[in-house]
């Protein structure tokens, strides 16, 4: 008689796929947000916004921020880490400050937000499902 110690969960490798394919997801349109911050920094287009030379002081302290931590989240995310996780979360509450705290000064960015906001919703959906999956079969054994 064997035991079988490690049985294939479908929910639980459902649940794996799902979230790796938001993160992997969302990690490559972070990671496309960075170079457009990049882009902005360097000054490959004309206008006010689009050099840093030109930008006024508050788009210089967020621009470069922002230019800085949404690749790194984009990396931590395709690798499908906690500290992807972690970086959205904080990217998303200085996007987040930035247009709703003072949106006289970086306008109302409601899209870029909404985004980022819906994404970790939908993350946090998928890992509460897990915990709550695994908690179901720790109290079953």
């Amino acid at each position: 008689m064997t035991i079988e110690l490690f049985k294939p969960d479908p929910e639980a490798s459902l649940n794996r796929a799902l979230t790796a394919w938001l993160c992997r997801i969302a990690g490559l349109a972070l990671f496309g947000m960075g170079l457009f911050y990049w882009v902005r920094l360097i000054g490959i287009f004309d206008g006010p916004l689009w050099r840093f030379d030109l930008m006024p002081v508050w788009w210089r302290f967020a621009a470069p921020t922002l230019a800085v931590l949404y690749p790194i989240a984009g990396i931590g995310l395709w690798m499908v880490t906690s500290w992807g996780t972690v970086i959205w979360v904080l990217l998303t509450l200085v996007e987040a400050l930035m247009h709703f705290g003072f949106p006289h000064l970086f306008g109302a960015e409601l899209l870029a937000v909404g985004l980022n906001a819906g994404g970790l919703a939908l993350l946090a959906m998928l890992r509460l499902v897990a915990f709550v999956e695994t908690r179901r079969k720790a109290r079953s054994n």
